[in-house]
């Protein structure tokens, strides 16, 4: 697992290898403080609003939102914030030594830890809510979404199943997933890895692999997912969750949205 302060040139190949190996990689402390209290003052901003306009859903099962980029809860200045750390140099060399080509912005998600105690960390690949089995299949193989994950707090992370971006459950594994088999998907697996996470850490993980949040200590995770323009995702892009084309001009670098504005522009 690598752990590196920055991304250099001499480091993508790395971290694409390991990613492609794999599908995640850590980096430790790759934000300095000044940067996570900056990007938890706006996401606090959010999450407040958020959890007073849901709150019967907070309360009953939430467990997180999404579209926090949106005109909803945040004025313009918070937004500019939120895409200016998106496709800040930082991010956009992660982004890229994953996805070199035009890599798109998708959404934002915002993970934390349910009100119910009932509620348990479940496993899942997120393409299992858009399709079913055997679509499920084609899409490990086909597709390429990306979370970078970056803990607000310290909190106890991930389990994830190394390798199942690319290959298809086992018996374990699909029975837990499919609570089928006297099983349900928040039970143990045998080939799950915690990835414990602290603020300051960027977790990059494929969408389709294998993978539960861990529920504890104080779990407030912003999740920025972005795709391969090869794949067939625009159609999923909120335009809420999109700057305007005026606020283009404020972003530093704008060419993670702009991939997916020309995108939707093609649908």
């Amino acid at each position: 697992m690598l752990k590196v302060t920055g991304v250099k040139d001499s480091n993508r190949s790395q971290l694409n290898s390991e990613y492609d190996e794999q599908g995640y990689f850590v980096i430790r402390n790759y934000f300095n403080a000044a940067e996570i209290l900056a990007l938890r003052e706006v996401v606090s901003k959010f999450h407040e609003l958020w959890k007073e306009d849901n709150a019967e859903f907070y309360r009953e099962e939430a467990f997180n939102s999404s579209v926090i980029t949106g005109i909803e809860y945040l004025e313009c200045d918070d937004r500019l914030t939120l895409f200016n750390f998106i496709s800040s140099k930082k991010m956009m060399d992660v982004v890229e030594s994953v996805i070199p080509a035009n890599p798109a912005f998708m959404n934002t998600q915002l993970f934390f830890n349910p009100v119910n105690p009932q509620q348990k960390d479940f496993w899942h690949r997120d393409c299992q809510y858009d399709h079913e089995v055997e679509q499920q299949k084609i899409a490990v193989q086909e597709t390429q979404v990306v979370h970078l994950r970056v803990p607000l707090f310290d909190e106890l992370g991930m389990e994830l199943v190394p390798g199942t971006h690319k290959r298809w459950d086992n018996e374990e594994e699909f029975n837990v997933r499919q609570e089928i088999k006297g099983k349900v998907s928040s039970d143990s697996l045998s080939t799950g890895l915690v990835i414990n996470l602290a603020a300051g850490d960027l977790l990059v993980f494929s969408a389709d692999m294998i993978h539960r949040g861990l529920y504890g200590m104080d779990r407030l995770a912003l999740d920025i997912l972005v795709f391969d323009p090869e794949g067939d995702f625009a159609d999923y892009v909120d335009d809420a969750c999109l700057p305007s084309i005026a606020m283009l001009d404020k972003i530093d670098d704008p060419r993670l949205f702009m991939s997916t504005l020309d995108l939707k522009a093609q649908c």
